[in-house]
């Protein structure tokens, strides 16, 4: 019998922590829904680098995004009616959001002003639109998630072209999350939350997907949530119900676990610091951001070429 070796464990250090001036201590219609109406002070997501080493943070019941300096400190950028989860440049003073509550929304980050970019597909509203990731060729690919799950597998996955074109990929997902794509970005991983797993998403020449399968299969109370890859092609999977980072390689092998403190609720992950080679990871729970030196750098896609419409 093969057995697997054991992946060596190492601990996420804490990099810095929402202050207290920031923090609501009341109930939320996003906590009631998600938390099972616990009092949720700040619930972080959608963590993204600008070219000055500023880390961008959303904050999803209350509506918030907040910048963190490369020493750690806070400022307000932006807050409104929304719920906003992931997000990703367009360009150097832009940032596009997947709002659960709006749909995608684009942020002046110059000014806060948070305005519609797709809010409905043919009129119709999405289910809550949760992560994104843009290609090197301007094709925007993200997950609306709602309340989908083994109960309701029916999250969807799009691309939107830079023509304005909408694709819907996927329509049989188990809680779609996190998207990531391959170095040659032929392929796009997805976390499926409630399937505990993450998806491989061939995309062919065509524009289709087909044969598409499941990678890799995590356990625990909760699933799969962001991703990234790194320079190798290793696949980061954030892992709240363990408090987790996996770091998979080609054969969805754990290669190191990234584990942070007791209780803590891994959402999210992206490289910044020197080099592009440290990772920093969303504890929604806590309200910090943790932190690990890696060996390789995060892959780093360039800014679209041209906005889809």
């Amino acid at each position: 019998m093969f057995l697997l070796q054991s992946p060596e464990v190492r601990a996420l250090e804490f990099f810095t922590s929402m202050p207290d001036t920031f923090r609501r201590h009341r109930r939320s219609a996003w906590a009631d829904a998600n938390r099972g109406g616990t009092i949720t002070d700040s619930f972080l997501e959608g963590p993204v680098f600008d070219g000055a080493g500023n880390l961008y943070v959303t904050d999803i019941p209350w509506g918030r995004i907040f910048r963190i300096d490369p020493q750690g400190a806070w400022s307000l950028v932006a807050e409104y009616d929304g719920e906003p989860n992931g997000m990703k440049f367009m360009d150097a003073e832009t940032l596009l959001i997947t709002d659960y509550k709006n749909g995608l929304m684009q942020l002046d980050i110059a000014s806060g002003a948070v305005t519609p970019y797709l809010e409905r597909r043919n009129s119709e509203r999405f289910k809550g639109v949760n992560d994104l990731i843009f290609d090197t060729e301007g094709n925007l690919y993200f997950t609306d998630q709602g309340q989908s799950g083994l109960h309701d597998p029916s999250g969807r996955l799009y691309r939107l072209r830079p023509n304005g074109q909408l694709d819907q990929l996927l329509n049989n997902v188990p809680s779609p999350n996190g998207v990531a794509l391959s170095p040659d970005g032929r392929v796009l991983y997805l976390a499926a939350t409630r399937g505990n797993c993450v998806w491989r998403v061939p995309l062919l020449p065509d524009g289709s997907v087909a044969k598409v399968g499941q990678f890799f299969t995590s356990y625990g109370p909760s699933g799969p949530d962001g991703l990234a890859v790194d320079v190798s092609g290793r696949v980061l999977v954030a892992n709240p119900g363990l408090g987790f980072v996996w770091v998979l390689n080609h054969r969805a092998e754990p290669a190191l676990v990234l584990r942070g403190p007791e209780g803590a609720s891994t959402t999210n992950l992206a490289f910044g610091g020197e080099r592009g080679a440290t990772l920093y990871v969303t504890d929604s729970t806590h309200g910090h951001i943790l932190r690990a030196r890696m060996d390789l750098a995060g892959l780093v896609l360039p800014l679209p070429l041209v906005r889809p419409r």
